[in-house]
């Protein structure tokens, strides 16, 4: 299918930025908790709170009148990679791996933005964007290592590194459905329909998962005050907000291009980590910081 054309603006460059700071948050939240709620319960609640935030303002996308059922198979496509898929398996793999390991395995993001773009939508490969991918994976590399290569030599894969690839694929597959614009006006030119339409389908995949997790293991949730405020907080930044922003940014930046922004994810973790033990940053942060702003606009130069 064709894919329109992109260009990276300031107002583009700043909707993804908030991505990445929403998804690095995300993570440490994640991690927080991880021993509180199971990973296919965390996601599938998330989104049910989600879901009731937007309702007031979607409701009518819910009517069996609306564009989303003509366009289900759509919706039930986006719904699956970007709702069921990458944050059940981001969860998941926030079980076993650690996270030096799973922004690691994240920072191929362009790698598979570039793939899937050549590979299902006839997209070309410049020379400008493989090094630019090249500089942020760098950069990415950088703020893992600590500044030491031999930190990186020592790491020891699980198989929650496994899932990470796997969520980067469907993140990356998600992003370029995204640059497509097949659906009704009403649906794609309200931000809120548009996410409701990807919630309301992607509940149904999620509470598969949530299904299948409460029926094959044995899970068990730890309620309390920290559990609650960290649902609300996964459910209106990275699932509302993030969404919104990425979904807005990849329209104007095409897919290539956003898939640098996301390499800002393990940067933002290491700095909220940073502040979370109290020191200041280093010089490999401000080095990455450079390296990967370097390879997002090397890519995106024409």
């Amino acid at each position: 299918m064709p894919v329109t054309a992109h260009t990276l603006t300031p107002r583009a460059a700043a909707l993804l930025l908030v991505p990445p700071l929403m998804w690095a948050s995300n993570a440490i939240v994640g991690r927080l908790i991880h021993e509180m709620i199971p990973p296919m319960t965390l996601n599938l609640v998330r989104w049910i709170l989600a879901g009731l935030l937007l309702l007031p303002f979607t409701y009518p996308m819910l009517r069996r009148s609306s564009p989303l059922w003509s366009h289900w198979k759509r919706y039930a496509l986006l719904s699956l990679l970007g709702v069921g898929f990458y944050n059940s398996l981001q969860y998941l793999a926030l079980q076993t791996s650690t996270p030096i390991n799973v922004t690691l395995v994240a920072s191929s993001n362009p790698v598979f933005m570039l793939g899937i773009g050549a590979i299902f939508f006839k997209q070309s490969i410049r020379k400008r964007q493989m090094l630019g991918a090249l500089l942020s994976i760098c950069g990415v590399l950088l703020v893992l290592s600590r500044g030491d290569v031999q930190a990186l030599l020592q790491v020891q894969w699980v198989i929650g590194d496994v899932f990470v690839l796997m969520a980067t694929a469907s993140w990356s597959g998600y992003s370029w459905l995204l640059s497509q614009t097949t659906e009704p006006g009403e649906v794609r030119n309200d931000w809120a329909n548009f996410l409701m339409a990807q919630i309301a389908l992607g509940m149904v995949w999620s509470g598969l998962f949530t299904a299948g997790e409460w029926t094959l293991t044995d899970p068990h949730i730890v309620w309390g005050w920290p559990l609650a405020a960290a649902l609300v907080f996964v459910a209106v930044g990275p699932a509302i907000l993030a969404y919104r922003c990425w979904g807005l940014g990849v329209q104007q930046a095409g897919p290539n291009i956003a898939g640098f922004f996301a390499n800002l994810t393990p940067l933002f973790a290491a700095l909220l980590s940073v502040l979370a033990l109290g020191e200041l940053p280093a010089w490999y942060h401000l080095a990455a910081f450079g390296l990967i702003v370097s390879g997002i606009w090397v890519s995106s130069r024409q």
